[in-house]
């Protein structure tokens, strides 16, 4: 596998860990018990640190560019395993 392959796959798992971890961690002012803004939305978050969410979204991953790279090496699950509605019999 081409490095390249390697880089590509890893972004779409960065972008997709990014966005599953946005809602973990966040507290609004009422959960922290912090006076609002006036005219503020009642869900705003009052303690967002994004550069938390980037490292957690960059650790998950590369741990999962990592499982993604050693099965295609490996070949531990491959495009058969996945096929959950076998053909029909060949006689009807």
């Amino acid at each position: 596998m081409e490095w390249t392959s390697i880089l590509a796959i890893y972004a779409l798992f960065w972008v997709m860990s990014a966005f599953i971890m946005l809602p973990f961690g966040v507290k609004t002012h009422d959960e922290m018990g912090i006076d609002k803004v006036p005219g503020q939305a009642d869900s705003a978050p009052a303690n967002f640190r994004p550069g938390r969410i980037v490292m957690r979204a960059s650790i998950f991953s590369a741990i999962l560019t990592t499982l993604y790279v050693l099965n295609y090496i490996n070949g531990w699950v491959v495009a058969e395993d996945l096929n959950f509605f076998p053909d029909p019999p060949a006689n009807l």
